[in-house]
């Protein structure tokens, strides 16, 4: 499965493409996420949220790393929790948690989008836990993908209507 391997993060476009791959092998393991949490915070906030199918995932995966920019922060931060473990787990608590906020975060987009990543990503954490003999850091990163990947996908109302507090340009 996913061990550690000590091997070294280096970013080249070949490595960025190895990680967009790796994520979009694992649309069957994030959609499910997406649609949970979609459903769960849907139920909270009392709001209709359109679920996501694989496909949805996968395009969004591609437009993500048609960015080079975003791609590369992306796929350097996977890189690292794929690769992440600590004996024990919880001492390396902090360092996977902070990591997959921030993945989350980077995926969802400019604000709110994401702070919304951030908020999510918590909240999906506590919901995904992989199988023993699985590095510490997967967990946490398909919590971030799932985080990040639904607020970035189309299905909350409020982000499809326009906003009550858009002013016109002002002109002098």
């Amino acid at each position: 499965m996913d061990r550690p391997t000590r091997e070294s993060v280096t970013l080249t476009r070949d490595r960025v493409a190895e990680e967009r791959d790796w994520m979009l092998t694992r649309g069957d393991r994030i959609v499910p996420l997406i649609n949970d949490v979609r459903t769960e915070l849907g139920d909270i906030f009392s709001a209709d949220v359109d679920p996501v199918t694989e496909r949805d995932y996968r395009d969004e995966v591609n437009t993500v790393f048609a960015d080079g920019d975003l791609a590369v922060n992306v796929a350097a931060m996977v890189a690292i929790l794929r690769n992440l473990d600590v004996e024990g787990d919880y001492p390396g608590f902090i360092v996977d948690e902070i990591l997959g906020r921030e993945l989350a975060a980077t995926i969802a987009g400019t604000q709110p989008l994401r702070t919304l990543g951030e908020a999510t990503f918590h909240y999906a954490d506590v919901h995904v836990h992989g199988p023993e003999d699985e590095n510490a850091g997967v967990d946490d990163l398909e919590a971030a993908l799932a985080a990040g990947f639904q607020e970035r996908i189309p299905g909350w109302d409020w982000t499809e209507r326009e906003s009550p507090f858009s002013l016109e340009p002002r002109r002098e």
